[in-house]
């Protein structure tokens, strides 16, 4: 079979699953793995969202002590409201009470992202550590993703994510570690890592 046949059938196909997808709603993307690079794509569909002029509320778990560019950059988007769970690094501030006080203010801050109509998109970064860790209740989690506004997308990251989490999600995507710079002693690049 020729090229040129070969990408007409592939067009035919390809259109015919655009013409069946025809339910409109907020989805909920969970990107998992051990891999670097999760975050980022929840950052470059924020990127992508305020292309569009739409509205993104953006819970920081875990890294809240650790300014980014994105968080610099954010600072100047009129569209973009953040939520930093405020101890940082768990491993840094090796104190779990204070953790988990921390998780649930950034947690109850976070609900209101999720009970918002006018916010389009809600990035929930790092949340899976908060789950596996105790520090949130699962289940709480679950409940308020599912209650949301109906066109409200939400982008969770993280390592290790829950069965809940995985079924509650429309598109799962786990990023693979194949090499990573740290691990031959390469410090954290500014515009790159952090």
């Amino acid at each position: 079979m020729n090229y040129k046949k070969r990408m007409q059938l592939k067009k035919e196909h390809i259109d015919s699953r655009i013409e069946a997808a025809n339910i409109e709603k907020g989805v909920i993307v969970l990107m998992t793995g051990n891999g670097k690079g999760k975050s980022s794509s929840a950052i470059g569909m924020v990127s992508r969202a305020l292309g569009y002029g739409m509205k993104i509320g953006i819970a920081k778990f875990l890294k809240g002590e650790q300014e980014t560019g994105e968080d610099l950059f954010f600072k100047e988007q009129k569209n973009v409201q953040t939520v930093f769970m405020e101890t940082g690094f768990t491993w840094e501030s090796q104190d779990k009470d204070l953790d988990k006080i921390k998780a649930l203010e950034a947690w109850k801050l976070t609900e209101e992202f999720l009970s918002d109509p006018t916010i389009d998109l809600v990035i929930l970064d790092e949340l899976t550590y908060m789950i596996n860790y105790k520090y949130l209740d699962e289940e709480e989690i679950i409940k308020r993703l599912k209650s949301r506004p109906k066109k409200q997308h939400v982008v969770i990251t993280g390592r290790a994510a829950c069965k809940g989490l995985v079924d509650i999600a429309d598109t799962v995507s786990e990023v693979k570690e194949i090499k990573h710079a740290f691990r031959s002693n390469i410090k954290a690049q500014r515009g790159i890592d952090f």
